[in-house]
């Protein structure tokens, strides 16, 4: 691990970044261009003193996980990932297939939805990036431990993941994950990945295994769905798909027809889900 290299670049990375670059507000007048410390502290998940270390030349070597974070926190292009990683000691992942670095462009789309549901998913289901109306609406999916990200493990494997959905739209919206889940294994038969995943699948649901007999085909694109939040009520959502360069990686995002109840309901789930996500930070 380079220490002296690893510090000298996360400066720098820090402080090209402007507040909106990464979704935040600018606040008062800065002295210093850049973002603070305690930002890429508070987008990377890790504490301040441990980032302060880091750029002091004293910290102690990140995980693989933790560097993947940053990476994606200061809107690293793949060469720096892969520098990133290299100052570190690790080597970097792998390129293509189902690589979880979000790429800096979709990430300049993220930031800028403020007033809709809008998160970065890769095309096994894995979670790779949400904005805070994402986080209101379905949970906070990047606070969970990395293999708890995918959505298609988490409908199939977990209890109360389908509360989010009326139960009479449950039955379609297993069909469509089985569908997409066996286009990608199809298209990356090379990549140990999707197969992995469809045979945890395969095993530790019934369902999937049934639906996955049945061969069904289908390739994600735009829908209209139907959460149920607690606290705002029934909300029916049109769901718009953004296909990164390589087509692996899709921006979804969530939007309500204005002048429809779901549009009310969105504008006030913007003032009640911000409040509660404050308020647990």
């Amino acid at each position: 691990m380079d220490r002296t290299e690893l510090a000298d670049f996360l400066r720098r990375a820090r402080a090209r970044l402007n507040p909106s670059d990464v979704g935040l507000t600018p606040g008062a007048r800065r002295r210093t261009p850049g973002l603070r410390r305690e930002e890429v502290a508070q987008l990377t998940g890790m504490s301040v003193d441990y980032y302060t270390r880091l750029e002091q030349r004293r910290g102690p070597r990140p995980s693989r996980q933790m560097l993947a974070a940053l990476a994606r926190s200061l809107r690293l292009t793949n060469d720096e990932r892969d520098h990133l990683f290299h100052l570190a000691g690790e080597e970097p992942p792998r390129r293509g297939g189902g690589s979880h670095h979000v790429k800096p462009g979709l990430l300049l789309i993220l930031d800028r939805l403020h007033d809709t549901p809008a998160m970065v998913v890769g095309d096994c289901g894995d979670a790779l990036a949400q904005n805070a109306m994402s986080r209101a609406l379905s949970g906070d999916m990047m606070a969970r431990p990395p293999r708890e990200r995918n959505m298609l493990r988490r409908f199939f494997l977990e209890p109360g993941a389908r509360e989010l959905f009326p139960p009479e739209d449950v039955a379609e919206h297993a069909r469509q994950h089985v569908a997409s889940l066996r286009a990608v294994a199809a298209a990356r038969p090379d990549d140990p990945a999707p197969a992995a995943l469809v045979a945890e699948l395969r095993s530790g649901s019934e369902e999937f295994a049934r639906l996955w007999e049945e061969h069904e085909v289908s390739v994600r694109r735009q829908a209209t769905k139907r959460f149920r939040h607690p606290q705002v009520g029934l909300l029916e959502l049109d769901c718009e798909i953004l296909l990164g360069e390589d087509g692996v990686q899709q921006l979804v995002v969530h939007t309500a027809r204005p002048g429809t109840e779901s549009y009310e309901r969105l504008q006030l789930l913007r003032v009640v889900g911000l409040q509660d996500l404050t308020r647990s930070r």
